[in-house]
């Protein structure tokens, strides 16, 4: 069954546009979430990374799987609705952890978020899957922008390193070329947002972000969640994130210990 804030009509959203807004999914937990950005961008992990060239302005911070390590990123994931609207989103019995995500623009940062899918990059595949990303600050400009339908394309999207824009695998033929949405009068799906607001979007579906050239900061949050059909999958190179010595082998679900189930009551 949905879950209370998830109505059938967002499920079938969606389950079609590959993105839909969660209004309100992390409202009271915005205070824990900022707490835990800022330890985490005090502290950083080995996986941080600065995304812009020298003579940029501004700053866009990155860093994720640090859940385990930071509290306030544990409390959310592990007592927060999340999981149960994922369930629903997803059609799915159970949810799985996969990784967090940090992503902070501060005031006038006017590098885009390449357009870009995060399946590629991941060695999981399946149709079961959701991100949740969910500023702490309420965005307009700066939002998420998703185009709708892509995670139903035949071919990944190129994966590209965010730097240089660059190839991320030895083997770029294999993708579709990365597209411009705008200029191609794809359907651009973007939500003016309240802190703790979510917009779910599948691992397939294309996205990016504008610039932050607003005064304000953009902090964002990002939870990614495996469904029952999620397996894991050889790429071509090291993944994004890499796991290293995880142990598994293609086709087997992930393994337990590294990537908890999380409990789906709602």
């Amino acid at each position: 069954m949905p879950h209370p804030v998830v109505n059938d009509e967002m499920i079938t959203a969606y389950q079609r546009d590959g993105a839909v807004l969660v209004k309100g999914l992390w409202a009271d937990w915005v205070d824990i979430l900022a707490a835990g950005i800022e330890r985490n961008m005090a502290k950083p992990g080995e996986y941080a990374a600065e995304n812009l060239k020298p003579g940029d302005g501004g700053r866009f911070f990155d860093d994720y799987c640090n859940w385990q390590r930071i509290p306030e990123f544990a409390e959310v994931i592990m007592k927060s609705e999340a999981a149960a609207v994922a369930a629903a989103l997803m059609g799915s019995q159970t949810v799985q952890v996969f990784h967090d995500h940090v992503l902070v623009k501060e005031p006038g940062t006017s590098k885009p978020t390449p357009w870009h899918q995060d399946g590629p990059y991941y060695f999981v595949e399946g149709r079961q899957n959701v991100s949740f990303w969910s500023p702490m600050d309420a965005v307009t400009a700066a939002s998420l922008r998703c185009v709708a339908g892509s995670h139903e394309w035949p071919r990944e999207v190129l994966p590209t390193r965010w730097l240089n824009e660059d190839a991320f695998y030895p083997d770029p033929e294999k993708y579709m070329p990365v597209p411009d949405p705008d200029a191609e009068s794809m359907t651009v799906l973007e939500w003016d947002m309240e802190p703790g607001d979510a917009v779910a979007f599948n691992f397939r579906t294309l996205h990016g972000a504008r610039g932050n050239t607003s005064q304000n900061r953009r902090r964002a949050f990002s939870l990614r969640l495996l469904g029952d059909d999620m397996r894991y999958v050889e790429r071509p190179g090291r993944t994004s994130p890499p796991f290293p010595g995880h142990g598994m082998a293609a086709g087997q679900k992930l393994r337990e210990d590294w990537f908890p189930y999380l409990p789906v009551a709602g």
